[in-house]
């Protein structure tokens, strides 16, 4: 898998804006902090969008030379996040185990 950084960050904004899941405004985030812009995961909610979303995220990681052996997503958006990047890395040839934790233990 080729990978150009800086086109997979601007195709990655391109795709979440499209998705509507990257909004720009006024919020006020949990803390109680103004932010300038909303990014609600939670609306990547069909396959061919967590499949997407996970090839942006499997090309981020090999595009940043980090040596990784495991993914893990915390509990609970983390875990499909962890799992669909673990998919597009092993399409791409490297099979990556993941984990992930509950928050009722």
């Amino acid at each position: 898998m080729s990978v150009n950084p800086e086109k997979n960050q601007s195709d990655f904004i391109q795709f979440a804006l499209e998705a509507k899941v990257l909004s720009f405004g006024e919020f006020k985030t949990k803390a109680g902090r103004l932010s300038p812009y909303f990014f609600n995961a939670g609306l990547f909610n069909d396959g061919a969008q967590l499949g997407k979303l996970g090839e942006f995220y499997a090309q981020a990681l090999l595009g940043s030379n980090i040596d990784f052996d495991m993914l893990f997503g915390p509990a609970y958006k983390g875990i499909t996040l962890a799992a669909s990047t673990a998919i597009a890395l092993a399409r791409s040839g490297r099979n990556t185990p993941f984990a992930y934790n509950r928050k009722e233990a």
